[in-house]
């Protein structure tokens, strides 16, 4: 039991204690209404109505023949209330006695225990299922965040540990090309910027940090698509944007990195020469969707749905220009449930990936 020391409170009865006082006693308030009850209606059948000495008499002789027994049977109902109370708490508190032993093994950090509470379904079964599922989101939450903190602690550390092997070597090599260094350590550090913003953003999108404002998704595409043209010029993609206004509500910045990171992440990922982007908005009865659209190698389905993971890259994407820092759809996921959307992968037949972003719609724009 919690003690006022841990909680804060000062100790009471236990709730089998509650239930089972409660019980016994609407048992006694019940008992007591039917025997005075009875005893009215004894009462009321003695003799006739003239023959006053008559009936005070008959009165006085059920009232002390009656007597003994209604107290012999309220004491039973006193005895049968408080036993039969406590045993029935006990069994309807049993399901509560095991959520409890689980609450406190997941505070003291096990996770990996459920409750699986037996019988038919009620109040107590839904909760116990209810706090499964909870066990379980929990469970595989806090493994993501190991599993990201550990990327993001290797990510991290290894443009350090470039830039001091680096410097190490300048420091032993006095004759060594000062500008090549420079130009190795600018890049290192760039890589370090970007990681560590891409780190900033993806933590305000988790916390729903922001206002939400009417937003066209169309004038995103076209706004991140002028943006990375020198870049599709560079890799020989063509971009290719169509569709129809598309409004919804949200931050215009994060929706326009979600954009951003999307046409970035088909442009990077594309075939060598002659690649497609195809960037479309598209209204529904209740949602807007943007979809793009790119040419590129052939993906396995699993490797896709792992895509949307922290630090997680597909086929030769650490060692292409531009990779980035493996946060890119990570990104795009967390920036979608913080908009209460719905990210969507699919690999093409032909090569290359369509993923598809739908959000609510909003009027007005």
């Amino acid at each position: 039991m919690a003690t006022m020391e841990t909680t804060g409170r000062v100790p009471g009865l236990s709730v089998r204690l509650k239930l089972t006082l409660s019980y016994a006693g609407f048992l006694m308030l019940a008992g007591v209404l039917l025997l005075a009850t009875l005893g009215v209606f004894i009462l009321g059948h003695l003799g006739p109505p003239h023959s006053g000495l008559v009936r005070t008499t008959q009165s006085d002789a059920v009232v002390r023949a009656f007597a003994p027994t209604a107290v012999a049977t309220m004491l039973f109902l006193l005895v049968f209330g408080l036993v039969g109370g406590w045993i029935l708490a006990g069994r309807m508190l049993a399901p509560l006695t095991r959520i409890t032993a689980a609450a406190r093994m997941a505070a003291g950090g096990s996770l990996s225990h459920r409750i699986h509470l037996p019988g038919r379904n009620d109040e107590l079964r839904e909760l116990g299922d209810a706090f499964d599922t909870m066990l379980a989101r929990l469970e595989t939450h806090v493994a993501e965040q190991r599993r990201f903190a550990a990327n993001a602690s290797h990510e991290l550390r290894t443009p350090l540990a470039i830039s001091k092997t680096l410097l190490d070597v300048a420091r032993t090599d006095p004759y060594r090309d000062t500008d090549e260094l420079i130009d190795r350590l600018h890049a290192v550090n760039t890589r370090a910027i970007d990681l560590t913003e891409a780190l900033l953003v993806l933590s305000r999108a988790d916390q729903r940090s922001f206002s939400r404002e009417p937003v066209d998704l169309s004038l995103l595409a076209e706004e991140a698509t002028e943006t990375l043209l020198p870049l599709a010029e560079k890799h020989g993609v063509s971009i290719e944007t169509s569709g129809e206004i598309a409004a919804t509500a949200g931050s215009q910045a994060l929706l326009l990195q979600l954009t951003t990171n999307l046409v970035h992440n088909a442009i990077v990922h594309n075939l060598p020469e002659g690649g497609t982007v195809w960037v479309h908005t598209a209204v529904g009865p209740k949602s807007v969707r943007l979809t793009v659209e790119n040419t590129g190698e052939q993906l396995p389905p699993r490797l896709v749905a792992t895509l949307t993971e922290p630090f997680q890259r597909g086929t030769e994407r650490v060692h292409t220009d531009h990779a980035g820092v493996g946060l890119g759809l990570a990104i795009v996921k967390t920036i979608t449930q913080a908009h209460d959307g719905r990210l969507t992968l699919d690999p093409r037949a032909d090569g290359g990936m369509l993923i598809t972003v739908e959000l609510a719609a909003a009027s007005g724009l």
